[in-house]
């Protein structure tokens, strides 16, 4: 009997193993489910819209343009959710057109002054590390030979399954090649009060109420907050075998660029330049698309992609964010539409400064940038142009150098005058002036070069101003403008205006 006893013990446990391990096996495989979901094949390979604008001939490579993408699924409400036929086609459509997606690497290096690597190409971002990275965009990434750069919101990594990523499906995309992760906060996508109204603003970017001492935080709490919350999800990627993120996207897209002058947004600023390469936004105060403007400032503007962004769009977007040269734009006035009006009108076209119409009344005031994001990078270039219909009442014509730079300078041309203005501390300051000849066409030629901008009228009366800023800091294209405040009047017109490199230009894509 004694010697049976343990026999009958092994018999019992093997039984209650093979009751056992079913359940086990039911019970492991659902979590698995729930951490690893199975991908969904993409459909029909997508299709390239049937005149969507050609891409324009380049003279060498250009900056890359980046687009923000949020969520990759279907049957969404959410203007920010892609659905994965759409997707399908504006991958399809960038890759009919020649371009390529880059890797956060090849992204970095480029703003650090390496040369573009290819002619065409752009950086596919996807923000907060939604599940439809894996079940939808990673198969359409895999069947164009793209990647992409997930932003992700490291607390929320594996949790409201299963609308965020889990730490082992983001494990298998990154050994797939295609992806790359980057930081969007540990857990600062929110928002939260920042004074005793209630007013909210964003967790990251401002000083938050501390209702219980019925205070705001001071700055040394407000920056041990957020270094603490970026630390702690730095360490979240090193700890789940991750490279560290190098690349950082605000929450909700703010920019701090807008308003950088405050203490706080300087020190935000100087905290994340302490952390990473650059910020990603799709806000801005100026274009910052990527380059030596936007490594000076710190931050790259990007294209954002939502639910009712069409393919055609896509690609007009990313037309007009593609870097061009002084040398391929000879002849401004001859692409209206790539001209920008710039004067609260809401009106198209520019006819109200070349002199055929529509004028917004017999007075006020008319403007327009030319390519302001794919100029952004300009410098060591020449405008000539040609002004008439002046008079001695109250009209002139303004020609802007350096567009969107932290240091633009107008060239204010009237009947009599030529006064150069200078951008500084919010408003417009007079530099320099000369009396001209009256009459009633001037021609004027204004040469930007990094260190300094040359202003020469009628071929003889010359401005010379040292540049105040340099660098990315002073790059920037034309824009102009044209003024008139007598009823009695007409209104000045640019006659023509033309542009070409200047002595010693270098194309800024390839700088």
């Amino acid at each position: 009997m004694n010697r049976s006893g343990p026999g009958r013990m092994l018999l019992g446990l093997l039984a209650l193993t093979l009751v056992c391990v079913p359940f086990y096996g039911a019970w492991h495989w659902n979590e698995f489910r729930r951490q690893v979901t199975a991908q969904e094949a993409p459909g029909p390979r997508g299709a390239v819209p049937a005149g969507g604008p050609p891409p324009e001939r380049r003279a060498g490579n250009t900056a890359p343009v980046v687009l923000a993408y949020h969520d990759i699924a279907r049957d969404s409400r959410s203007r920010y959710t892609v659905a994965p036929e759409a997707f399908d086609a504006q991958l399809a459509a960038l890759a009919s057109a020649g371009y390529r997606a880059l890797s956060s690497e090849e992204f970095i290096a480029y703003l650090r002054g390496g040369p573009a690597p290819y002619p065409r190409s752009v950086l596919l971002t996807f923000d907060d590390g939604t599940h439809g990275l894996w079940t939808h965009a990673d198969r359409i990434l895999a069947r164009y030979r793209m990647r992409a750069a997930a932003f992700l919101i490291t607390r929320s990594v594996g949790s409201h399954r299963p609308y965020y990523l889990s730490w082992e499906e983001i494990a298998r995309m990154a050994r797939s090649g295609r992806w790359d992760f980057e930081n969007h906060t540990w857990d600062l996508h929110r928002r939260e009060a920042v004074d005793e109204h209630g007013r909210t603003s964003s967790a990251l970017a401002a000083r938050l109420w501390l209702p219980d001492e019925k205070r705001q935080e001071t700055m040394r709490e407000y920056r041990l907050r957020v270094e603490g919350d970026l630390d702690r999800s730095v360490a979240d990627f090193t700890r789940h075998g991750l490279p560290g993120p190098r690349l950082f996207a605000y929450p909700f897209s703010e920019s701090q660029e807008r308003s950088s002058a405050t203490p706080t947004n300087r020190l935000l600023r100087e905290v994340l330049a302490e952390r990473f390469v650059t910020a990603l936004t799709n806000s801005s105060a100026r274009p910052l698309p990527a380059g030596r403007r936007a490594a000076a400032a710190g931050q790259v503007q990007r294209v954002e992609v939502t639910a009712e962004t069409s393919t055609r769009e896509l690609l007009a977007a990313v037309g007009r964010w593609t870097s061009v040269t002084p040398a391929e734009c000879p002849d401004p006035l001859t692409q209206p539409r790539l001209w920008r009006r710039n004067d609260r009108s809401g009106a198209d076209g520019l006819g109200a400064l070349t002199g055929t119409g529509p004028y917004p009344g017999p007075t006020g005031y008319a403007a327009a940038s030319y390519r302001p994001t794919g100029t952004a990078d300009w410098t060591g270039y020449t405008v000539d142009a040609r002004i008439g219909g002046l008079r001695e009442s109250r009209n002139n014509i303004g020609l802007l150098v350096r567009d969107g730079s932290l240091g633009p300078l107008t060239v204010a041309l009237s009947y009599s005058y030529v006064r150069l203005l200078e951008h500084r501390d919010g408003r417009w300051h007079e530099v320099g002036s000369r009396k001209l000849t009256n009459a009633a066409g001037h021609r004027v030629s204004v040469t930007v070069e990094d260190d300094r901008t040359v202003v020469v009228v009628d071929g003889g009366i010359r401005i010379e101003r040292a540049a105040r800023v340099t660098g990315g800091d002073a790059t920037g294209g034309v824009a102009v403008s044209v003024r008139n405040g007598d009823p009695d009047g007409g209104w000045p017109r640019f006659e023509s205006l033309t542009l070409r490199p200047s002595t010693g230009a270098v194309a800024a894509p390839e700088r």
